[in-house]
């Protein structure tokens, strides 16, 4: 082979260099830093793109799609000294590539620390028992705190979430306990209310039964004397009409009005089915004499008005 040769095979060789160091293809969902003679200068889309060989340099491939990035097991303490194990996971976007590529040596190193910095903070500052049950509060509080912090790095935190918040063994069995000892409490006052209201019923009950009974009465006792205020009524009104009937005609007609009642009375007793046997007093006699008497005064006294 010829120096001819050679040196031709040498300059493809570089053209063929250069063209694939001049000629880039970006794949979606990245976007690559170039630096020329150690300068940052330009961004590459997504895409077929164009560099000067040997002068431009990609010296960055960032991903720009959401990323999910695990946050390592940690042991914290609570504000009530209870040591608890957490981990979770953070979700992020590259929104400015540049600020990513040069505003943190390791991103993903430095959102780690970031994100087990804020969880030791906020969780510190609760209580166990706040811990374990305002895990949304806790998600909420990082999610702030952490994309407040990233905007340098052009990162946008969109999510946080504390997948784990374990206690120790021994302080699971204790709050066990602890949480069976409220629930029997909690049966225990529950079943004394309902007693309680039971009991409360019940009076009620009977109180209103009481009320009821005593209306009864009194209604009753109402009726009665109303009853006995018209008997009375009639009485005097009959006992009225017999006066004056009585103020006319003498008293043989006072005597002939007792003996019809008289003898209504006892033809009553007569006529009851119940009774065998009537026994008239001795001064029965006396009486149908005293009502013939009468019988005749008041024939005469007729006789007489005429």
């Amino acid at each position: 082979m010829t120096e001819t040769a050679i040196v031709l095979l040498i300059l493809l060789a570089l053209v063929a260099l250069a063209v694939s160091r001049a000629v880039r293809a970006v794949p979606q969902g990245q976007v690559w830093t170039i630096e020329r003679f150690g300068a940052f200068t330009r961004l590459l889309q997504p895409g077929l793109n164009l560099t000067i060989p040997f002068v431009e340099t990609v010296r960055h491939r960032m991903n720009v799609q959401e990323i999910v990035l695990d946050i390592p097991e940690q042991a914290v303490i609570t504000r009530d000294n209870a040591a608890v194990s957490v981990d979770g996971i953070i979700y992020y976007r590259v929104l400015d590539v540049a600020k990513a590529a040069y505003g943190a040596q390791n991103l993903v190193q430095a959102l780690t620390s970031l994100a087990m910095t804020n969880i030791r903070s906020v969780i510190g500052a609760l209580d166990l028992d706040g811990a374990l049950s305002e895990r949304e509060h806790i998600n909420a509080r990082l999610l702030e705190t952490m994309d407040q912090a990233t905007q340098p790095w052009g990162v946008k935190v969109t999510r946080v979430e504390l997948r784990k918040i374990e206690p120790p063994e021994n302080l699971v069995r204790a709050m066990n306990l602890q949480m069976t000892a409220e629930r029997e409490r909690r049966a225990m006052v529950a079943r004394a209310q309902g007693e309680r209201e039971a009991e409360i019923a019940r009076a009620e009950g009977k109180k209103r039964a009481l009320v009821l009974e005593a209306e009864a009465r009194l209604e009753a006792a109402q009726r009665d004397a109303s009853a006995r205020e018209r008997l009375a009524q009639a009485e005097a009104l009959a006992t009225r009409v017999v006066a004056e009937a009585a103020s006319g005609a003498g008293a043989e007609a006072l005597r002939y009005f007792i003996a019809q009642r008289y003898v209504e009375a006892v033809q009553a007793l007569a006529a009851n089915p119940s009774g065998r046997t009537l026994i008239l007093p001795i001064e029965a006699s006396a009486l149908a004499g005293t009502v013939a008497q009468a019988v005749e005064a008041m024939r005469l006294g007729g006789v007489g008005r005429e």
